[in-house]
């Protein structure tokens, strides 16, 4: 099997090409370097998703298109609708030219919005509250109009997964739990939140590449089976760090006031959508993927976060702030807030 991945060198990216997958050939398309422990795997392809004629040529030749580039919740809405939307219909496009078989679209759980029943099934409506839930839709839309031309194409709906090279705003965890401090929880955490370890997600990935097309090409959420509220999971890791910290609580109300606008003007990375979900139960149904697809998570929400702060302790020379999964996020005027904890 000759798998192409987009986005190859993001977290998932790497995480499925450094994979031991016996019979599998890879090609890792991205406008960024594949990581070191995936690039000896792949040939690599440097272009962008945007660009037609470019993924034609990529994905000539290949069984399955693993469609994994995105543009992050903390990018600009204009920048996340390119990326997220007109580059998933470049990549159809060229997929259906080159004559690809199989279409796996990772998409996220975010497209639900702010849902009010958990755990959430894949029928549940679609009320997207952002730009990113909003570009996920459409995206998966596009995809949707291909699957019922006869193109297989299942949609991977992850929860926040973690893993190797994962930084982001779990950066912002560690780095304090490592320099002993206090973690603030709005509410105090005392929310139900799944997660994902990015294992388990290529697990699922693999099954459905393998799969038949009668099994797959449909939608499933993914998640971990086994997790607590998000007090329980971050104080795991303040235990882990060996300061004896803690998580406290911080009041709802003016917290949400305080980080909409730091939001707002750029000065926190704490989106809109992810306010909220600090304050209200986050899970998802995985049922369909158990069914369909065997899937059977190793991971919970505590061994994933803690398996991803060794790796954090491990690399912590990486200090350099960007905008991926793979990247520390700018913490902004959250870092003067260290002070008090």
């Amino acid at each position: 099997m000759h798998i192409v991945v987009t986005g190859a060198a993001g977290m998932l990216g790497t995480a499925l090409l450094a994979r031991p997958w016996p019979g599998v050939t890879w090609t890792g398309v991205d406008i960024r370097p594949l990581a070191d422990r995936a690039g000896d795997r792949a040939a690599y392809i440097r272009a962008d998703v945007r660009d037609t004629g470019a993924m034609e040529k990529a994905f000539r030749g290949a069984d399955v298109v693993i469609h994994s580039a995105a543009a992050l919740p903390s990018h600009r809405a204009a920048d996340i609708r390119s990326v997220d939307v007109d580059g998933t219909v470049s990549a159809l496009d060229a997929a259906r030219r080159a004559g690809v078989g199989r279409f796996v679209h990772v998409s996220s759980t975010a497209v639900y919005g702010l849902p009010r029943l958990c755990p959430t099934p894949e029928d549940y409506p679609c009320e997207p509250v952002d730009p990113y839930s909003a570009a996920k839709l459409s995206a998966e839309t596009a995809v949707l109009k291909l699957r019922e031309q006869g193109l297989c194409a299942p949609i991977v709906r992850p929860k926040t997964f973690l893993g190797e090279e994962r930084l982001g705003l779990f950066a912002m965890l560690f780095e304090w739990a490592d320099e002993g401090r206090h973690f603030p929880l709005i509410g105090g955490g005392d929310v139900a939140t799944q997660m994902l370890d990015v294992d388990d997600l290529c697990d699922a990935i693999q099954l459905i590449c393998e799969g038949t097309d009668d099994k797959v090409n449909d939608t499933f959420n993914i998640g971990a089976h086994e997790f607590g509220t998000l007090r329980e999971d971050f104080q795991a890791v303040l235990d882990a760090a060996g300061h004896g910290k803690r998580v406290l609580t911080v009041p709802v109300g003016p917290a949400v006031g305080a980080l909409r606008v730091l939001a707002a003007l750029r000065l926190s990375p704490v989106y809109k959508r992810l306010v909220h979900k600090l304050t209200r139960d986050s899970y998802v149904s995985t049922e369909r993927a158990v069914e369909r697809l065997g899937f059977a998570p190793r991971f919970s929400n505590e061994r994933a976060l803690l398996k991803t702060y060794d790796w954090w302790r491990a690399n912590r020379t990486r200090r350099s702030a960007g905008r991926t999964h793979r990247d520390p996020w700018k913490q902004g005027a959250l870092r003067l807030a260290k002070a008090l904890f």
